[in-house]
């Protein structure tokens, strides 16, 4: 994880970064803080070099990036840049690159080695396309970043065309957001928003997203500023991006979310077998998560001050206990070194809404049983349903995974922290602003903190536990994928398998809408990493190639498992997790109860106060 600033100012107007943006950007990079500047002479005065035009009418575009490293041996310091022979610190001449994000393959091949760092390889490659002619065509340039399969945010700056390329990965997973002053034609293009005028990511949120100019950078291609025809006026006249596809020689139209093919095939008429543990999709499910997991839970590097914890612990999960985490927590046992720990990271919060009504009920049994009325004797964080079904599939994993050191680690969050953090939340999620949009933001930025009470596997305690594991798995991308949302059975219901490929090609379609730079923000505020490895490109294809009824076998809904996700549940249980097989979607703001905290009459629509 690191993070991106880049700021394109005309002449005569200073950009700066504030303290408060900066703090944003080191927590998501703690290991290095990078920056150079390029000069960008108006095309009606580029007789010759940028940096031999004067200053007062060059446009300037200063480029910021923080590591977190997480790749290779060593910290690949950021931006990437050349040394030029004349000016040591790089401030004036050559391209740039800020990177962030995890190149799992390049070109169809995994990018591993002793030493390897991602960022560095594909730097690599962009020289090589500048070096191959004497103008780099803009194609040669979009083909590096077409062939990566992974998360990924960016800004590369092609000095020699004039132009400015970014973007993020087809799915979104990594934050990208832009602004563009149409009064001066500033552009800023940042991983964390700055507010109040350039006030920084803790400032005060608007409520109105679009009022503040910012938006998130789409997942639907690869945006391109071209700058040769930059004006020494300062406005910025016709400075539009330009979106290029992720895929060329073929109908994009054709591709979902640009990965590939929906298979809309309905059911033979003759029938078909009922989806069970036998059933090839299960199998090709687990060898497909297993793929996914080896690139994303190996070879990452020890955290600092390792040495001073008396556990290996590189790894964390997302753990409300549901159907998705427990698989991945299950399969990472299986993949990863035996003597590494795992920690399953359990959010709940203390809800004074539903701590009300907890201990109005609790007097309420008290006196009907004529026993004392004993109300702060009531732990309403392990009332919290995720509290609930995570301390029972803790308790599978432990028995079908002897001898892993997993740690439940269970943060609990009281109503004054919540409140403490507040408006540093609201302003990690900008420009997103509901009241949902909140509920869930809370429960993942304490989550990732990994803050909390947990027992070892010696049986040891520890009230005051942090986890030293920067990256953190989730499983978010298997209800879209594998028909585990209310929606599904609803749709079969309404039109039987036609009705449910229909719901599920739509949801998959909005995987690179989702909110996922919003929980990219809220997440690595603490100098984490989270990946998906249920949505590997790979496995997405893998999933959309797959008919609908070997997923979700809504026709016999009668199986050992419910028809939801199926393939998935069959998959717990062939692993020996039968409770952890039969457990219900759960939204994680009313798992972790981060929903209506103050009125039970908010809608999750409402914009934030």
């Amino acid at each position: 994880m690191c993070g991106i600033h880049a700021v394109l100012t005309p002449p005569g107007i200073t950009h700066t970064v504030s303290p408060e943006l900066t703090r944003c950007l080191c927590n998501r990079g703690p290991d290095y803080l990078g920056q150079v500047e390029r000069r960008i002479t108006p095309s009606t005065q580029n007789n010759g070099s940028d940096s031999d035009s004067s200053d007062a009418n060059s446009w300037n575009l200063k480029l910021t990036s923080t590591v977190l490293a997480l790749r290779g041996d060593h910290v690949a310091k950021q931006p990437h840049c050349d040394l030029d022979s004349d000016n040591s610190d790089s401030s004036q001449r050559g391209s740039v690159l800020c990177w962030n994000g995890e190149a799992w393959r390049i070109n169809g091949q995994p990018v591993t080695g002793e030493g390897v760092n991602d960022g560095e390889v594909i730097w690599g490659m962009l020289k090589e396309v500048e070096a191959s002619a004497s103008t780099a065509t803009e194609d040669k340039i979009l083909d590096v970043f077409r062939t990566i399969e992974g998360p990924f945010a960016f800004v590369y700056w092609y000095e020699h065309g004039r132009k400015i390329f970014f973007g993020r990965d087809r799915l979104g997973r990594r934050s990208l957001m832009m602004k563009r002053d149409g009064r001066t034609g500033e552009v800023v293009v940042s991983s964390v928003a700055e507010l109040n005028g350039g006030g920084g990511g803790g400032g005060e949120a608007n409520a109105d997203g679009a009022k503040s100019g910012w938006k998130e950078v789409e997942a639907d291609g690869i945006y391109v500023l071209d700058l040769g025809t930059l004006s020494s006026s300062g406005t910025g006249t016709g400075l539009e991006p330009l979106r290029r596809d992720w895929i060329v020689g073929v109908d994009p139209a054709e591709f979902v979310s640009s990965i590939g093919r929906f298979n809309k095939s309905l059911p033979p008429p003759s029938g078909y077998a009922p989806l069970s543990a036998t059933s090839p999709s299960v199998a090709a499910l687990k060898q497909q998560l297993i793929d996914s997991l080896s690139l994303r839970a190996l070879n990452i590097p020890q955290p600092p001050g390792a040495d001073k914890v008396a556990h290996d612990t590189r790894v964390a999960v997302l753990f409300s206990g549901g159907l998705d985490c427990t698989v991945l927590a299950r399969l990472a046992h299986e993949v990863m070194d035996p003597d590494q720990g795992i920690d399953l990271l359990n959010v709940a919060f203390e809800n004074p809404r539903v701590v009300a009504q907890l201990r109005k009920d609790h007097a309420k049994k008290s006196k009907e049983n004529g026993d004392e009325v004993d109300v702060d004797s009531i732990d309403f964080y392990e009332a919290c349903p995720d509290r609930i079904t995570g301390r029972k599939s803790f308790a599978e994993l432990q028995k079908v995974c002897p001898g892993r050191a997993f740690r439940f680690v269970a943060v609990n969050v009281p109503y004054t922290e919540t409140l403490s953090h507040r408006q540093q939340v609201i302003s990690l999620i900008y420009p997103h602003n509901t009241e949902m949009d909140l509920s869930i933001g809370y429960a993942l930025y304490f989550a990732a903190r990994g803050q909390g009470a947990c027992t070892h596997l010696d049986g040891r305690a520890e009230e005051q536990y942090v986890s030293p594991a920067r990256v953190l798995l989730s499983g978010l991308g298997a209800d879209e994928l594998f028909g585990g949302y209310s929606r599904h059975p609803s749709a079969y219901e309404r039109a039987g398998y036609a009705g449910l490929v229909e719901e599920l090609l739509l949801d998959v379609g909005r995987l690179g809408k989702r909110n996922l730079g919003r929980d990219d923000r809220a997440m690595s505020h603490w100098s984490k990493e989270v990946r998906f490895p249920f949505l590997d490109e790979r496995l997405v294809r893998w999933a959309m190639d797959t008919p609908a009824w070997e997923k979700c076998d809504f026709e016999n809904g009668d199986g050992e498992v419910e028809a939801g996700k199926r393939v998935l549940r069959l998959l717990a249980l062939e692993l020996g997790m039968e409770g952890v097989a039969q457990e219900k979607k759960r939204a994680i703001q009313f798992g972790a109860r981060t929903a209506k905290m103050e009125s039970g009459r908010v809608k999750g629509t409402t914009l934030i106060a």
